[in-house]
């Protein structure tokens, strides 16, 4: 059975790196042969002897693989028509989700019940976003019982007027993929609120199971920000109580990441397992006092009942994801057993909630989540198997917690080191403090609290957490280990080696696994060789991002925007891009001029990377000023800036976009022009002055694509073979527009809105331009 289990998690996980979804015929076939394979090496069966489990492993194979297909073929039919994209389409629908408050709205789920626009087609459930004039209004404002400035709770029936667009989000190398989140939650489109069109609340509360449970996490919510509005660490305790982990700050985040223990501020498995204990230990206690309900049912079967339900309302309260939903299961699976009398064992448990994981949501394999928590889960499982018969007393319990510390950090590296490239070193110590006191102290406060809202509890959830956060405040400026992402063979590498490295005392040759863990800590960072050059157009939306490298160097051209007042290209994109490639200094940070789509990540980028040098056009900012004469030579490769002059520094009346500094890298491979938002008064200029030094093999299209740039002249004077457009997706600006794409016709055209971030190599004597989303094709891309 564990074989079979794990093939058919194999072929889910199969299905979801595929390009493009097989067809149905294909599909249907596949399936068939599936199960008869299964059938005969199954059972009485067996017609292929001792090779009927490896012929029924690879049918379980093809049976996920057919089951993720089936289901993603289902989902992506639910779709918004091209056609209908940012057109106005009246509806009615429920808010079907939690409302997550932002700097000038709120976002939440809809379903959708209705559309009332003639001919219109919008998927079952979609995103919405409601822009509010809220920047004077607090929580507690927001929080009060009937406030205007609340516009929505879940359960409400609202009929809406919204602009939509199909999933869309930013595609680059070791990022998050957007997309992909939105098709595991089954949203289809997002959008937002035509304030000028038809908005009227219908129902105050539309009765279903999933919509009680959101209006009670809407209500406990309320409750803490009404009781502690000014609480520094609320989020928190909201976070462990209902799973809103949105009201957590920036900076807060970035404490428990550099400390290890992000884990502990969600709701994890481990949060679950001790509310349930909690239940069972007390159930059992109180169950056992009652001689009738001795008789009726054994006390071990009632307390095991009540860690269940206990788990269950948990998980729901949470939102249900997957570190719960696997915690659910293998409870659910432990509860059976132990009801029917039988001893499933501890993997067969795991495996049992993995197959429930992926039948019921076959997209879980994209969540890092996903593999952190079974991974985990099967390590800490690994371990304590070893140990069984130890001795007692609080010396061995002392022990053992140490060595679960040391297994957990150790098993975790190679997966913190894929997925986010660093890892804390002192993540054993914050943990092991952190772990009783989260786990035992805070979370059980905050559930009580919950149910019995006496505000001095909260308050004296809230004076241990600050005290908490204080040690863990001091732990975060210790050093961290960076690295740049190792590939997947030194990852699989690296797992064998903790496998090896934490196999029971005594074992022969354990520290031969440190040997494997090599590769995955000190993978060097590819990078192009002495005369070549390595530029990225990373894809940030409507900004500009752009990575440039060579043998020994490196350089950002520009930083990209500012999405909101917590949120900016750079600390979403730009950094653990730069992560990701091993760039832990940068020689050069280049800002072309101060507009918030090209600057405004600049401080999230100086923060994190430091930078031997700035340039820009800002005055004031600091650095040095850009001016057209400024060369430089960096690994056989020569730098230029050819816009602005000195001169134009003394007129004042200047617009930012004129004063774009306009960056060339040139080697004997060819040249790119990097041109940020000129317009075409500044190329008549740069016409004027040096005409030849236009000429390259790629340009980054002037200011995205606007027509207010890329003029006939410019475009004959620069040649260039291969354009890059720097755009948004949907933009409110339509860059680039259609007649400034007719003009490049002549050349193959890049677009970061269509193709995710372009890759540009200067090399052997020739340029060479690839997209991240043709290289990496996923069938959820576009749909």
């Amino acid at each position: 059975m564990r074989l079979f289990i794990f093939a058919f998690a194999c072929g889910v996980a199969f299905l979801q790196v595929q390009g493009e979804l097989p067809g149905t015929g294909l599909m249907a076939g596949l399936a068939a042969l599936a199960l008869a394979g299964i059938f005969m090496s199954t059972g009485r069966q067996r017609a292929f002897g001792q090779l009927s489990p490896i012929l029924g492993a690879f049918c379980c194979v093809l049976l996920g693989f057919v089951w993720a297909g089936f289901l993603a073929q289902q989902r992506l039919a639910d779709q918004l028509p091209v056609a209908w994209e940012t057109k106005d389409i009246q509806l009615t629908g429920v808010i079907a989700s939690l409302p997550q408050r932002f700097e000038r709205g709120e976002r939440f789920e809809f379903d959708v019940e209705s559309v009332h626009t003639p001919a219109a087609t919008v998927p079952g459930r979609i995103m919405l976003s409601w822009y509010h004039a809220w920047d004077d209004l607090d929580d507690t404002e927001l929080a009060q019982e009937g406030s205007v400035a609340r516009a929505v709770r879940p359960g409400e029936r609202w009929r809406f007027t919204v602009r939509l667009k199909r999933p869309h989000g930013n595609a680059n190398p070791h990022a998050f993929d957007y997309e992909a989140w939105l098709l595991e939650r089954n949203i289809r489109a997002t959008g937002s609120i035509r304030l000028s069109g038809d908005m009227q609340r219908q129902d105050d509360f539309v009765l279903r199971p999933g919509y009680v449970v959101e209006r009670l996490r809407d209500i406990l919510r309320n409750r803490f920000l009404s009781t502690l509005p000014d609480g520094a660490y609320l989020g928190v305790l909201i976070a462990l109580t209902v799973g809103d982990q949105r009201a957590i700050p920036n900076a807060q985040w970035t404490i428990f990441s550099r400390t290890g223990i992000t884990h502990l501020v969600s709701i994890s498995g481990l949060h679950v397992t001790m509310v349930a204990a909690l239940f069972a230990l007390l159930i059992n206690w109180l169950w056992r006092r009652s001689e009738r309900l001795l008789l009726w049912l054994p006390a071990q079967q009632a307390a095991v009942a009540a860690a269940w339900l206990a788990a269950l309302v948990y998980a729901l309260l949470a939102g249900f994801e997957v570190p719960a939903q696997r915690t659910l299961y293998m409870l659910s699976v432990v509860a059976l057993a132990l009801c029917s009398g039988r001893n499933l064992g501890v993997s067969r448990t795991l495996l049992l909630a993995l197959l429930v994981v992926l039948v019921l949501d076959p997209w879980a394999v994209l969540a890092t989540g996903f593999w952190l928590s079974f991974g985990a889960v099967a390590l800490l499982l690994f371990v304590g198997s070893a140990r069984l018969g130890e001795a007692r007393g609080w010396r061995a319990t002392f022990a053992r917690w140490g060595a679960t510390q040391w297994a957990v950090t150790v098993g975790s590296l190679p997966l913190l080191l894929l997925f986010f490239q660093q890892f804390s070193l002192v993540s054993p110590l914050a943990n092991a403090l952190a772990i009783p006191f989260v786990s035992f102290v805070i979370t059980p406060l905050a559930l009580i609290f919950a149910v019995l809202p006496w505000p001095p509890l909260l308050y004296l959830d809230h004076w241990l957490l600050a005290q908490l956060m204080t040690l863990l405040e001091w732990l975060a400026d210790w050093p961290m280990w960076q690295q740049a992402a190792p590939p997947l063979w030194a990852t699989l590498l690296a797992i064998a080696g903790v496998s090896w490295l934490l196999l029971p005392r005594g074992f022969p040759a354990r520290w031969l696994g440190l040997c494997l863990l090599m590769p995955a800590l000190f993978w060097p960072p590819p990078r192009p060789a002495f005369g070549e050059v390595w530029v990225d157009v990373l894809d940030v939306g409507q900004g500009l991002a752009v990575v440039v490298r060579t043998v020994r160097h490196t350089l950002l051209y520009d930083s990209g925007p500012l999405y909101s007042a917590d949120a900016n290209a750079g600390q979403r994109v730009v950094v653990p891009y730069l992560r990701a490639i091993g760039v832990g200094q940068l020689d050069t940070i280049f800002i072309s001029h101060r507009d918030k789509d090209h600057a405004g990540g600049l401080t999230a980028v100086q923060a994190a990377v430091p930078a031997g040098r700035l340039l820009s056009s800002i005055t004031g900012l600091g650095g040095e000023l850009c001016s057209a004469g400024q060369n430089w030579e960096w690994d056989g490769v020569h730098f230029s800036v050819l816009h602005p002059q000195s001169a134009d520094y003394l007129i004042k009346t200047k617009k930012s976009n004129n004063m774009s500094c306009v960056l060339k890298i040139g080697s004997e491979s060819g040249d790119v022009l990097l041109t940020a938002d000129i317009e075409a008064a500044d190329e008549q200029a740069l016409l004027a002055r040096s005409p030849a030094l236009l000429r390259s093999a790629v340009l980054l299209v002037p200011h995205h694509g606007s027509k207010s740039s890329s003029t006939p002249e410019f475009i004959a004077a620069v040649g260039a073979h291969q354009v890059v457009f720097a755009a948004g997706y949907r933009n409110s600006f339509r860059h680039p527009r259609p007649e400034v794409l007719e003009r490049y016709a002549a050349s193959h055209q890049w677009r970061t809105d269509q193709q995710g971030a372009a890759h540009i190599v200067l090399a052997a004597g020739v340029a060479e331009v690839t997209a991240w989303r043709n290289e990496r094709r996923r069938y959820w891309y576009g749909q």
